[in-house]
């Protein structure tokens, strides 16, 4: 059992892995995913007394759990590379129908009995069904989804190259590890959004509405390396 502590004042922030069995990521956005990853903010002394009670302390705690968080999404494998052999189109005629039930196997892990094949589909404008769906490890490229409510869906480490998200809802969504290269994402909203280990190469992101977004720092320099992202974009991620 390996783990990772980082003390403050008598109190400990850890990650432990194990191997046996999938556990829950307790946070409001990442609630709904398993990981092989347990985070746990403990405490080790009443809080009756000392600096524990204080709110400056609480808000640190509350800080450091946050990047655990975010650790345990990115810390397993990178993106689908742009270059990588897919698999065939599938020729089932349902194809595209099966976003609105979703992978409903594997979640972050992007583990299925069957690819999620959604190439060339057309979700335009689609505000109900879609919402809150796993479309972990889904194929999506050159997909329309202009207009859609994809608002707490999960897509790690979905495949998106080239696909268009023009005005897309993605607020509370996972979308860790997602390959966007050449996606169109123009006034796309990621507000509440995890976008840990996602690339964006050559993507559109005018107007991208980007409040609240989690991701990693290294992630955010090479973000915000894309001249696209207008200033409030910028503002709102932090890039310099």
């Amino acid at each position: 059992m390996a783990t990772l502590s980082m003390p403050l004042q008598q109190k400990a922030f850890s990650v432990r892995s194990y191997s046996s069995a999938k556990h829950k990521i307790a946070t409001s956005t990442l609630q709904d995913l398993h990981f092989p990853t347990q985070i746990r903010c403990s405490s080790t002394r009443d809080c009756s007394k000392g600096v524990e009670c204080l709110p400056l302390f609480k808000e640190i705690r509350n800080v450091a759990c946050g990047i655990l968080a975010v650790w345990a999404v990115t810390a397993v494998s990178p993106v689908i590379a742009a270059n990588q052999r897919l698999p065939p189109l599938s020729t089932e005629p349902n194809r595209c129908e099966r976003a609105f039930v979703g992978n409903t196997i594997g979640q972050a892990n992007g583990v299925y009995d069957k690819p999620l094949d959604l190439r060339f589909c057309d979700y335009t404008n689609e505000k109900t069904n879609l919402k809150g769906k796993s479309l972990a490890a889904a194929l999506m490229s050159d997909a329309k989804f202009d207009g859609a409510d994809m608002s707490e869906v999960v897509m790690s480490k979905a495949y998106a190259v080239g696909a268009s998200f023009k005005g897309t809802d993605f607020s509370n969504a996972v979308l860790d590890r997602v390959n966007f290269e050449k996606a169109n994402l123009q006034g796309a909203v990621f507000k509440n959004t995890v976008l840990s280990g996602s690339t964006f190469n050559d993507a559109q992101l005018q107007d991208v509405d980007f409040e609240d977004t989690i991701i990693g720092y290294i992630d955010l320099q090479k973000l915000c390396v894309n001249k696209t992202i207008g200033e409030e974009g910028r503002a709102n991620l932090g890039c310099r």
